[in-house]
């Protein structure tokens, strides 16, 4: 800064004042006749203004400059450091933003992973249902042709097998079909209100003789007696409580029964379909839902089904923006629950 400049700004300055203090002081003593002449007071001018240039330079040195210097020095050094501080935060947030770039390209390659591992197990598991019913029915069809189909003893039989093996492949391909269109948005929703209660008393009428050959009841919970208005599709819940209740008699014991009850919350029905067959260990119970996943792979496929029948069920009711879950104990039985929108 100029003003620290010794040689030019002390002088300069010390100059001005000196001049101004001594023409004052000369100006005071030519007005005073008393104590000397006009002549004196022009012969003390040069001492006067020695003298006063000296203090005035003694003081701008000892008491303003150096105070300024002072002033300048915590500035500047002010300065510096929020220009270093300004450099470190510059450095922590160029630090910051690749670390945070790093986790986010960590995520999104372990999504990627996790989503091309649930790609193949997806592919493996379609191949794995839809070999089973094709070799099934090649076996078949081959023992035919070369000459079982003029055994009366097995060729209605073999013909049977086949069509029944037909049947499933065709229910896989279908359930798939309805899997896609729901999660793509594809299917669309006919919500309109209807009767629960008489919807479940079709479904069991129509899956009577399925559950007179294990010798299960189908029933309601006692004082269940009243009518149950919803706002939903009424073909897709069809499809659940079917689902739900196929599942309660296949697995389910002999002799045991499948239990349909609801519960009044205000704005929404909840529905529970319940058995007392063989239950789900409870490390399966959050995989249920899961497409083609079977908690006893061998019993399950002796069973028959396209191992989607749960997943279809969650996401009808998850359509519909409603809530499934289940709850399960061995040896005592499972229930599955979910809502439904009421009428009003």
């Amino acid at each position: 800064m100029p003003i620290l400049n010794k040689n030019i700004s002390v002088h300069t300055l010390t100059l001005l004042i000196t001049s101004i203090v001594s023409g004052v002081g000369f100006v005071a003593l030519w007005m005073s006749q008393s104590l000397l002449s006009g002549y004196s007071t022009l012969m003390l001018f040069p001492i006067i203004l020695l003298v006063n240039y000296v203090v005035v330079r003694f003081f701008l040195e000892r008491f303003v400059f150096r105070k300024i210097k002072i002033i300048y020095k915590m500035i500047f050094d002010s300065k510096k450091d929020k220009l270093d501080e300004t450099k470190l935060l510059n450095i922590e947030n160029v630090n910051l933003s690749v670390m945070e770039w790093a986790e986010s390209t960590k995520k999104e390659i372990d999504t990627l992973k996790s989503l091309e591992e649930y790609r193949k197990n997806y592919v493996g598991n379609i191949a794995h249902e839809l070999k089973t019913p094709i070799f099934t029915i090649q076996a078949y069809l081959l023992t035919l042709l070369e000459g079982g189909l003029y055994d009366e003893k097995i060729n209605k039989d073999y013909l049977k097998r086949a069509v029944d093996n037909l049947d499933r492949l065709s229910n896989i391909v279908e359930d798939l079909d309805t899997i896609t269109k729901l999660e793509s948005g594809q299917a669309q929703l006919d919500i309109r209100k209807f009767d629960i209660k008489e919807l479940v008393k079709d479904i069991f009428q129509d899956l009577k003789s399925m559950a007179k050959k294990k010798k299960i009841s189908l029933i309601f919970k006692e004082g269940a007696d009243q009518s149950y208005l919803v706002m939903a599709d009424r073909e897709t819940i069809r499809q659940v409580f079917t689902n739900l209740i196929v599942n309660s008699i296949k697995y389910g014991n002999e002799n045991g029964t499948t239990k349909v009850s609801f519960y009044d919350l205000d704005n929404k029905i909840l529905v529970e379909v319940s058995d007392n067959g063989l239950g789900i260990e409870e490390k399966h119970l959050k995989h249920v839902f899961d497409r083609f996943y079977r908690t006893d792979a061998s019993r399950n496929r002796k069973q028959g089904g396209s191992g989607l029948g749960l997943s279809i069920v969650k996401h009808i009711i998850e359509a519909h923006d409603q809530t499934i879950n289940v709850r399960s104990t061995i040896n005592v039985g499972s229930t599955f629950g979910f809502t439904l929108n009421r009428f009003f």
